[in-house]
């Protein structure tokens, strides 16, 4: 009843606003947050008049720079989400973040935020409908493609209810950032719009109201949920990093590409190594959760391994990244070297990395070594690639001259 309330007096304030001449025309952003900010004016407090809150207002607005505020929302967010964190652990111990605590905004108070998110996407629907879908929730569909990834981490019994709840919410929340990126990456951009696949227009617009928080310091609740717990290492901070700065390179080299901008290869091989950031953090989570210390040689033999997974993903996914237009390898290649050179050169990378990952192997302890050539070859027959080569076998596909024509032609079937 407390939040119908609030709700009800936002809407109330928006309607005198309007009447006063106040509101700001096809703007509901900027609405919604005078409509809060003149209600908490109003409130009562102590012995202060209206009067008196309107000098106070006048008098420190200028100290308040978009960086206080920066320093102001992580200091908030900390200690909010220990506390929401410690009632759930209290009240039934589970391995989770609240889903409230989940979403993507500033978090000043848990509660009211998530009251606002769930509050726009009504109002952007049109109905009392949430689409959690295009809110950073650990959604089911999240969880569902984080399988096949923590089967390479907790694939028996006795490490099944040990290790599976933390890696699995930190995969789901990962992999709910990066489909929100994915849409984020469809929306139109210099006048050229990607087909969405039946993607309704009021989805764009929420997807539209994230893009800024999403940019700016997607990783707090799960970094919060961590700490909390003590499972967060700087490395994994790092890491984290890399995510984001890899979600920053996609949107960079897609928008290149639609808007036939130029594209550096060094980007592109800088976005293909952070691209596997997600491994990295659940081998890191993995090594704390089991206290050990963490084996370098390991990790640096996983980053080569990785880039010869990302780049065999890309190259099953080309038709469906150029569709989508998601970050891919080939795609890039074929922008920066031609059609012709593009996979003669991917093909020099692929083979580099694959002399690498041979010495890397040998470093490797022996039964950590064996361990890790079995799970390639159940990975590689559950994939469907039966080869020799206990990777699978390279298959580089017919690469796409012109991407805006092949969507064109996908468009109409």
């Amino acid at each position: 009843m407390e939040e119908l309330r609030k709700l009800e007096q936002v809407q109330r304030m928006l309607q005198f606003m309007e009447l006063r001449g106040v509101a700001i025309p096809s703007n509901g952003d900027s609405n919604r947050f005078l409509a809060n900010l003149i209600l908490l004016m109003i409130q009562p407090c102590g012995e202060l008049d209206l009067d008196k809150k309107r000098s106070l207002v006048s008098e420190h607005m200028s100290k308040i720079s978009t960086a206080f505020l920066d320093d102001a929302s992580i200091w908030l967010s900390r200690e909010g989400i220990t506390e929401v964190t410690e009632e759930v652990k209290d009240k039934d111990n589970r391995c989770c973040m609240p889903a409230r605590c989940a979403s993507l905004g500033p978090c000043q108070n848990l509660g009211d935020n998530s009251l606002q998110l769930d509050y726009d996407s009504r109002l952007h629907a049109g109905s009392l409908e949430t689409d959690f879908e295009d809110m950073a929730l650990v959604g089911l569909d999240a969880m569902q493609r984080a399988n096949s990834t923590l089967e390479d981490f907790v694939n028996r019994l006795p490490s099944l209810f040990k290790y599976l709840p933390v890696l699995s919410f930190t995969e789901s929340f990962i992999y709910q950032l990066d489909s929100l990126n994915e849409k984020i990456l469809r929306q139109p951009t210099s006048g050229v719009t990607v087909s969405e696949r039946g993607h309704k227009p009021r989805n764009e617009r929420l997807i539209t109201k994230f893009t800024d928080p999403f940019k700016s310091n997607p990783f707090w609740p799960l970094v919060g949920l961590l700490e909390h717990r003590g499972l967060l290492t700087e490395r994994i901070r790092e890491e984290f990093r890399c995510g984001e700065e890899y979600w920053a390179l996609e949107r960079k080299l897609c928008c290149a590409l639609m808007s036939k901008a130029e594209i550096s290869v060094e980007d592109v091989m800088r976005a293909i190594h952070l691209k596997s950031f997600d491994y990295r953090v659940l081998n890191l989570l993995l090594y704390h959760l089991r206290g050990e210390k963490v084996n370098d040689v390991h990790m640096e033999f996983l980053s080569v391994s990785e880039f010869l997974v990302e780049v065999s993903d890309d190259l099953f996914d080309y038709e469906d990244d150029v569709i989508e237009n998601s970050f891919n390898v080939l795609r890039m290649f074929v922008r920066i070297y031609g059609a012709s050179k593009a996979p003669v050169m991917l093909a020099k990378y692929i083979t580099e990395a694959e002399q690498k990952y041979d010495c890397l192997l040998k470093t490797l302890d022996p039964q950590l070594s064996s361990n890790y050539q079995k799970r390639c070859e159940e990975a590689t027959k559950e994939g469907g690639k039966i080869s020799g080569h206990r990777l699978g076998a390279w298959s580089i596909p017919p690469v796409i001259v012109d991407e805006e024509l092949y969507r064109s032609n996908f468009a109409k079937f």
